[in-house]
């Protein structure tokens, strides 16, 4: 069943018990990338890492410790 299937089902029967139907597919997909985002800089402060930066950070250690090529 695919997603928008799934969709009008729910949507049915909400309808049918009197309910409010559910959001459309896809609708708050930015609101929960976000709430993702801030949640994960949480758990890094609380665990005494950096929140911001820190692929950026480890990208530069990694690359810096690689030998030139031709040198």
């Amino acid at each position: 069943m695919s997603v928008t299937q799934q969709y009008l089902l729910d949507t049915h029967r909400a309808r049918q018990h009197g309910e409010p139907g559910p959001p459309a597919p896809g609708r708050n997909d930015w609101r929960v990338a976000r709430e993702l985002r801030d949640h994960r800089r949480f758990r890094a402060v609380v665990a005494g890492r950096l929140a911001r930066g820190r692929t950026r950070e480890a990208l530069g250690r990694w690359l810096r410790g690689r030998p030139r090529a031709g040198g």
